[in-house]
């Protein structure tokens, strides 16, 4: 690993460690350097500043969880894994979500889709539904992702909403697949069919 690689994640670990012991809004770059031992050139030369350093991280786990779990088979599936990855980290997830960034919010809409996507990508690769209705489906999961983990995150990741999440799961199971039937059913060609 390259001198620049080692620097950057050294910054992301003092980052996270500081993160699990205070709120994001108290975080300073002066903290961070210190903690690493680094200047804050050195700090600039890699981020732009906390918010530019907080997506990249979140933007880096997001493709470790898709990484992880390639062949997440159902929404149910990428929603389990997600809430386990937060339970892992609860202190650094609260502290951001406490925060009120926009910015924040803003990560977690884009690692939502994200997951989705590739959850999609993994599970119907090959279904010749149209590209649109493949981007509905899209961004109706998102939304539902999204909408959980707000929730959850309101609820302070109580357990209990965990055991109702699992519930909704075995509730709703079998349908993405009958979004996908649907949109197969209803004769909406691929778009670029000719």
């Amino acid at each position: 690993m390259a001198a620049s690689e080692l620097t950057k994640k050294a910054i992301n670990q003092a980052f996270l460690d500081i993160l699990a012991e205070k709120p994001l809004e108290k975080i300073t770059v002066r903290d961070i350097t210190e903690r690493c031992g680094i200047n804050r050139n050195t700090f600039y030369y890699h981020y732009q500043d906390i918010p530019a350093l907080l997506e990249g991280i979140l933007s880096d786990k997001a493709d470790d969880f898709v990484l992880e779990y390639p062949q997440l088979n159902s929404i149910d599936e990428c929603i389990a894994a997600a809430m386990e990855f937060a339970r892992a980290n609860k202190r650094v997830i609260m502290h951001i979500f406490s925060s009120g960034s926009h910015s924040n919010i803003s990560s977690l809409w884009r690692i939502c889709e994200h997951v989705i996507r590739k959850y999609s990508e993994t599970v119907f690769p090959d279904v010749p539904v149209s590209e649109s209705d493949r981007e509905l489906f899209i961004r109706y999961h998102k939304c539902a992702c999204f909408g959980l983990i707000i929730d959850w995150l309101q609820c302070g990741m109580s357990e209990e909403y965990v055991q109702d999440m699992h519930r909704i799961c075995q509730l709703k199971r079998g349908s993405a697949e009958l979004i996908i039937q649907n949109a197969l059913a209803t004769g909406n060609a691929p778009d670029n069919a000719g």
